[in-house]
């Protein structure tokens, strides 16, 4: 089997990597790609060059793509490919629109009875500071309607942090959702979708703040591990049962089957599990930890999902621990410099997987190209352990002013 793998991040490099490594490709070309790709493997066409993509799965003799980020997703590459008779592995237009709009996910949610907080859509910065003069306790949740890249959610603790949120982020014409804080533990599952059913994989939590002790702005994500100890197995059937499968199937009564990754953001506290988001796709760094510990051939899955196959089928995961560290640009999620040299990859342990994120190949130099650089990932029998060779070995691998996070899985740790 041929895969073409669409993106150019960590969570692409580990898709191409899972499907190599577990048997299920005998090629994985990844367009972009970066510098952790084999040049012969890189295809030189954007995510949005719909045109190009499908020239390449021409060229190339394709048999599968999978779309990695949600963009292209929401633009409609998977109808356009799907128009042209080649296989495509994730959601249409429209049922992309559950990430594309979170309106849109709300509304859903409230239809088919999917638990979520409160909320209000208003629409344009001044509407949003009008509304905030009524607001009498903080924080309070601002989430702006459209595509972010992972950015377009404040919560500020007070006044003056909600003033500076609406003025730097939201314009005259944005629409805002502003929701009920709710307080609790997150985490991250995500299911294999085929239209009807629904396999919910491992789950597991991410560190979208910059600094340590979940501090500071909200990234992409600075690490991840899996599974998450909040989410027992009880409760991930509950997931399955009360937000995925519900999601499905008010998708397949609304006329747009949801083919492809479901990735449900919840927060628990008590009894209670709650939606605060969907993603339409494999999360970042979430698939660097979920993708190394499932079993059996992600191409089988993949395939019996396109093919809507999947009711039968069962997921299985190892029973270890996953846990990624994302090295990232010293500025970053600000501005920050690209084109520094990285050194010491081929000095890291057989043992450890580094992903690449941002970076580029120039000569026989690996350099930075991007915010989140490298996932430094490691699996061991306990999550202490995993954590343990991830940071023992993390400074091997050095670029000038790097940074990461050195306290990722700490909810778990104590």
């Amino acid at each position: 089997m041929k895969y073409l793998v669409v993106g150019s991040g960590g969570r692409e490099h580990v898709i191409s990597w899972r499907l190599l490594n577990d048997g299920s490709a005998d090629e994985v070309y990844v367009a972009p790609g970066n510098g952790g790709i084999e040049e012969k493997y890189r295809i030189d066409v954007g995510v949005t060059d719909f045109e190009g993509i499908y020239s390449a799965c021409i060229e190339k003799k394709i048999d599968v793509v999978i779309v990695g980020p949600e963009v292209p997703l929401v633009e409609g590459l998977v109808d356009y490919l799907q128009e042209r008779n080649v296989a495509v592995f994730g959601p249409s237009a429209r049922a992309a629109m559950l990430e594309g709009s979170k309106l849109f996910a709300k509304g859903i949610m409230k239809k088919y009875g999917v638990p979520t907080g409160q909320y209000h859509e208003i629409n344009g910065r001044k509407a949003m500071l009008s509304h905030l003069d009524g607001v009498r306790s903080f924080p309070i949740v601002i989430k702006l309607d459209g595509l972010a890249a992972g950015k377009g959610v404040g919560i500020p603790e007070n006044r003056e942090e909600a003033i500076t949120f609406i003025n730097t982020m939201v314009g005259e014409d944005t629409r805002v959702i502003v929701e009920e804080y709710l307080e609790g533990e997150e985490a991250s599952v995500l299911g294999i979708c085929d239209g009807e059913t629904v396999l919910p994989c491992v789950a597991a939590q991410d560190h979208k703040r910059i600094n340590e002790g979940d501090t500071g702005p909200n990234t992409g994500g600075m690490g991840a591990y899996a599974p998450a100890p909040v989410i027992t197995a009880e409760r991930l059937e509950r997931v399955r049962r009360e937000v995925l499968q519900p999601t499905v199937d008010g998708m397949k009564a609304e006329g747009f089957p949801f083919k492809g990754i479901l990735y449900a953001g919840v927060i628990i506290k008590g009894d209670n599990i709650q939606v605060l988001e969907f993603n339409v796709r494999f999360g970042d760094p979430e698939a660097q930890v979920v993708l190394p510990l499932m079993e059996g051939k992600l191409g089988d899955y993949i395939t019996a999902a396109i093919k809507g196959k999947l009711s039968g089928m069962s997921l299985s995961f190892k029973n270890s621990h996953a846990i990624t560290v994302v090295m990232a640009s010293g500025g970053y999620p600000g501005s920050y410099d690209k084109g520094k040299v990285i050194t010491g990859l081929n000095q890291v342990p057989d043992d450890i997987l580094v992903f690449h994120a941002g970076t580029k190949r120039e000569e026989n130099n690996i350099l930075t190209s991007g915010g989140r650089v490298l996932n430094v990932t490691a699996m061991a029998d306990t999550l202490r352990a995993a954590a343990s060779k991830v940071y023992n070995n993390i400074d091997l691998v050095s670029f000038d002013r790097a940074y990461y996070r050195k306290d990722i899985g700490h909810r778990a740790l104590g």
